[in-house]
């Protein structure tokens, strides 16, 4: 036995045998020609006597790593015929278990680890610890508030006497008005809940299940999120375009309460209505929370662009932060007509503010033909490579975007340039930025390197959670 491979702390000398019945299945079901599916079950008395998944030999490295996902080129067979979504064990070719994973036969991410301990049990009381766990990283951040003020999203406050509540919730107003109301409460893998995304506007959650293991579990998580948060609604937006890799079908709805008529998120002091049931994503980027506030400090005196504006998060900083004037573009008109709502619910300069619905792309080009110039360019595109199959021809855009940027720019001014492909590593965006800079002739520096808000943490075992970066660029004069 290789003097590397982990060995269960529990019965190691079964553990063993077992290894040898796996192998002697594999070898048989290869003989006959079965398909991995095709694998039958351990007969009774094995104390793997339950389906699993067995991976190939020397293809537990990225487990052993702590990365969560399976891909359906490293395992071996499924043992026995589970269902998607159930919780199976994970074991190497030798039989030794090396994780608990929830089982998708119809997505090329084959599991996705739930825990790495074996004497854990998937169930209610797991996922119930999994996110109270979640919601203590942020009360520790300071990014909600503690369980004295109530213990829900809504601020209800339950058996707290009068005076303490009033003295709480007005403390908690003074925090939402200096750092806002909204926040990502789960954030999938980081969190240890793949496949599970929960925003907090106010008192709304909404939740966005994104594989065949929350999916599993819908109802328990969001009977928990009901327990843990008190929210006034909890409303699902699994319709993102990954389901559907996922061989799962689009879902929009409430799960528990009504969602009401308007909701609002308050974030630095400044009000922004989301659209959570038809919005991009779960209805606003609170990722870009921190990087907006960012823009507000540099914004004044300063011609802006912000280009794919949505509903004008950079658009309000800028304004709120004294910029000369802000052009904003996007492909949606319901968007651009919820940002200027946005401007009028914050009391700003309407006058200041310029709107344009049309293709980023083709706008850019106008504005270089027409020679207008900036002092501030904020490109925030969508995803363009949501895995690195996509990376070339995503490579490409990010160029043709960022090349326009640059020549649009004064000298002196400064390029907000964002990525939020998954398939694009932050070296490569770089580079491409360096290209995009190169050919427009212009000599930038690196004045920050940007990323998610902190309530967006990264595993350190998942870097594909660092999803979102970001370039604070200045042309030189």
């Amino acid at each position: 036995m290789s003097k590397d491979r982990p060995r269960s702390p529990s019965t190691p000398h079964r553990q063993s045998q077992g290894g040898k019945d796996f192998r002697k299945r594999v070898q048989r079901s290869k003989q006959q020609g079965e398909t991995p599916q095709q694998t039958t079950k351990p007969r009774d008395g094995n104390p793997s006597a339950k389906p699993c998944i067995i991976l190939k030999a020397e293809r537990e490295k990225s487990l052993q790593r702590r990365h969560p996902w399976i891909f359906s080129g490293a395992v071996e067979c499924i043992d026995g015929k589970p269902a998607s979504g159930d919780t199976l064990p994970v074991r190497d070719a030798s039989g030794y278990f090396l994780a608990w994973a929830a089982y998708n036969p119809d997505s090329q991410i084959t599991a996705r680890v739930w825990s790495w301990q074996e004497k854990d049990v998937i169930d209610k009381s797991f996922f119930n610890k999994r996110v109270a766990n979640a919601l203590e990283a942020r009360r520790s951040l300071g990014l909600l508030p503690s369980p004295a003020s109530g213990g829900g999203v809504g601020g209800e406050g339950r058996g707290i006497d009068p005076t303490t509540l009033s003295l709480t919730l007005s403390r908690e107003r003074e925090r939402e008005q200096n750092s806002g109301n909204g926040m990502r409460l789960i954030h999938g893998e980081s969190d240890g809940l793949p496949g599970l995304i929960v925003d907090k506007y106010g008192g709304v959650l909404v939740m966005q299940l994104g594989s065949a293991g929350p999916e599993h579990w819908r109802e328990t998580i969001a009977d928990i999120l009901q327990e843990l948060c008190a929210p006034v609604c909890i409303y699902e937006r699994s319709d993102s375009d990954g389901r559907e890799l996922e061989g799962l079908p689009k879902r929009n709805g409430s799960v528990r309460g009504t969602l009401p008529e308007g909701v609002e998120v308050l974030e630095n002091g400044l009000r922004f209505a989301v659209d959570v049931a038809a919005g991009q994503k779960t209805g606003y980027y609170l990722d870009q929370r921190d990087n907006r506030a960012l823009t507000g400090t540099l914004a004044a005196g300063r011609d802006v662009l912000n280009c794919f504006c949505y509903t004008g998060g950079f658009s309000l900083y800028a304004l709120r932060g004294g910029a000369k004037s802000v052009l904003s573009v996007d492909s949606s008109q319901e968007a651009l007509q919820l940002a200027q709502r946005n401007v009028e619910l914050n009391g700003l300069d309407a006058s200041k503010a310029e709107w344009q619905c049309a293709d980023v792309f083709e706008a850019l080009r106008k504005l270089r033909d027409q020679n207008r110039k900036f002092d501030l360019i904020v490109l925030d595109p969508p995803k363009f490579a949501p895995t690195a199959a996509f990376a070339e021809k995503a490579s490409r855009a990010y160029k043709d975007i960022n090349l326009l940027g640059f020549k649009l720019l004064r000298p002196g001014g400064l390029l907000f340039t964002y990525s939020c492909s998954g398939g694009i590593s932050d070296d490569l965006f770089q580079k491409i930025i360096a290209g995009a800079a190169l050919d427009a002739g212009v000599d930038a520096q690196i004045v920050k390197k940007l990323h998610a808000a902190a309530d967006h943490p990264v595993l350190l075992s998942f870097p594909e959670g660092a999803y979102l970066k970001g370039l604070v660029l200045r042309v030189a004069g």
